[in-house]
């Protein structure tokens, strides 16, 4: 596989997560999802329709923040930060995306929570080079991930 493919690759990945997550553009991103998207995750209900749906329930709020893209072939490994969803914490999430033909086909992924400052063994933060804040005591109501 040509390094071509891997760089054309990659930013497709970061397009369809933009413009899922930040822009809320459902149309446009149905373009990069397969109608036959297999979901790996354990917070996603099956296939596109799963995943649009999980967008469509997110507050105005909610973000998605990219640190790292890499790709090998048609595997593209996302770390990112998803902000503002009205959970307790944001969540630092590691996706595997699995591409054919410039298509997102098939994913998986690792979530955890971002810890605080006071809270990291390392004294290192989780994503990029700063601490999440201390968490809020509220938990917007609604959002189920």
């Amino acid at each position: 596989m040509s390094t071509t493919l891997a760089n054309k690759n990659r930013s497709l990945v970061l397009e369809a997560f933009d413009t899922l997550f930040n822009q809320r553009n459902y149309e446009k991103a149905a373009a990069y999802w397969s109608p036959g998207y297999i979901q790996h995750s354990a917070y996603i209900a099956p296939g596109r329709e799963g995943l649009f749906e999980l967008a469509k329930g997110l507050p105005p709020s909610a973000r998605y923040e990219n640190a790292v893209a890499v790709s090998q072939g048609d595997y593209v490994i996302l770390h990112g930060r998803f902000s503002g969803t009205g959970l307790r914490r944001n969540w630092i999430v590691a996706d595997v995306v699995l591409m054919k033909d410039g298509i997102l086909i098939e994913h998986w992924d690792v979530i955890q929570d971002e810890a605080t400052e006071s809270e990291s063994k390392s004294g290192r933060p989780m994503f990029k080079g700063s601490f999440a804040p201390d968490a809020p005591t509220a938990i917007a109501e609604g959002v189920t991930l």
